[in-house]
């Protein structure tokens, strides 16, 4: 098969406005004709040529996060060549699973970032905030909530170093651990960093 055709959109595509190649999952039969739903989904790594026929982009305007364009992508009767598939042939779901693992601790490493900053922020006010004569932490009130903020990161740290140890252990192979292992503890990672930089947050404007 010399091209296989696109007709689609979709929505929240970042650098779409500068990418000359894009990841595409897209499905390549029918939820019927396989087994598993997920069978009917294939991985792209796709020429993203804007000069072709077929490709329209429409940039999202935001209030935030301006640092690289969001757009809504319409594909219409699109062609890419068959040899841009990654893998096989109604593998694409079970990738892109285990490339979102290695986003999960990214993202919960942002998330951890965040949070340390805000208790150091809130710490340092807690010093130099003086009432009654005395600085503001030296008040159990204030103590507990930065010290229980400070545990939370600690251990959503803790999650999130032990996530990216499997995960690379799963992708280079020294370990025979299962992905639905990897997965389990890069969506937990995720979501306690995600939790304890929330709470480190809202304890620092609290305490102003």
């Amino acid at each position: 098969m010399a091209s296989n055709v696109i007709t689609d959109f979709i929505s929240w595509v970042t650098n779409a406005q500068n990418a000359d190649t894009m990841v595409l999952l897209a499905r390549t039969s029918e939820s019927s004709e396989v087994s598993n739903p997920s069978q009917a989904l294939s991985l792209y790594f796709m020429p993203f040529d804007r000069t072709q026929p077929g490709l329209n982009l429409r940039k999202i305007k935001k209030m935030g996060g301006r640092a690289v364009d969001a757009n809504e992508v319409f594909f219409d009767s699109y062609k890419i060549p068959a040899t841009s598939l990654i893998g096989k042939e109604g593998d694409g779901f079970r990738m892109i699973l285990h490339g979102m693992n290695a986003e999960r601790c990214l993202l919960a490493g942002e998330a951890l970032g965040l949070g340390y900053a805000a208790l150091g922020r809130a710490t340092n006010y807690a010093i130099e905030r003086e009432v009654f004569g005395k600085p503001i932490g030296k008040n159990q009130a204030i103590q507990h909530g930065l010290a229980e903020a400070y545990m939370n990161l600690e251990a959503a740290k803790l999650a999130t170093y032990h996530a990216a140890k499997l995960y690379d252990a799963a992708a280079t192979g020294e370990s025979d651990v299962s992905l639905t292992t990897v997965g389990a503890a890069c969506n937990s990672a995720k979501y306690l960093a995600a939790e304890a930089a929330y709470k480190a947050c809202e304890r620092a404007v609290s305490d102003h």
